[in-house]
């Protein structure tokens, strides 16, 4: 299980996702809300991350930093706009290669991604894809 800290950073990170592209969204904020609440982050401290991010602190089990990966998909995927899609798949790669992702599943993951409905990878089928890559 996560601490305190890396739930935070966590949530800092997926607030920086999403403002790659200057304003978080009111969909954006609600998912991002619904992950803060998830974590059991209280409203204040998740508003708080918002204007004061924490620094990143990299996630040591494997399940969690795919687990992080699936909801940055998700995130990017939130709103049904193909604005900056091209910078927000660079900045979701660069995300999982930070994470310690390996660079072939990230691929697999962005590149299956076009073939589901909203673009969103089924969570069975981004954990095999990095199972696969992990064996």
């Amino acid at each position: 299980m996560i601490n305190r800290v890396e739930k935070l950073s966590l949530l800092s990170e997926m607030i920086a996702f999403a403002k790659y592209d200057k304003d978080i969204k009111n969909i954006e904020y609600n998912f991002l809300l619904g992950v803060a609440k998830q974590l059991e982050i209280s409203r204040e401290d998740f508003d708080y991350l918002i204007e004061h991010p924490v620094t990143y602190t990299h996630l040591k089990s494997h399940s969690e930093r795919i687990v992080q990966f699936h909801r940055l998909v998700l995130l990017m995927n939130i709103e049904d706009s193909n604005e900056n899609s091209s910078s927000g798949v660079i900045k979701l790669y660069n995300f999982g290669l930070r994470m310690g992702l390996s660079h072939e599943s990230i691929t697999k993951v962005l590149y299956l991604m076009e073939s589901f409905p909203n673009k969103i990878v089924p969570p069975d089928v981004l954990i095999d894809i990095f199972k696969t890559q992990y064996n």
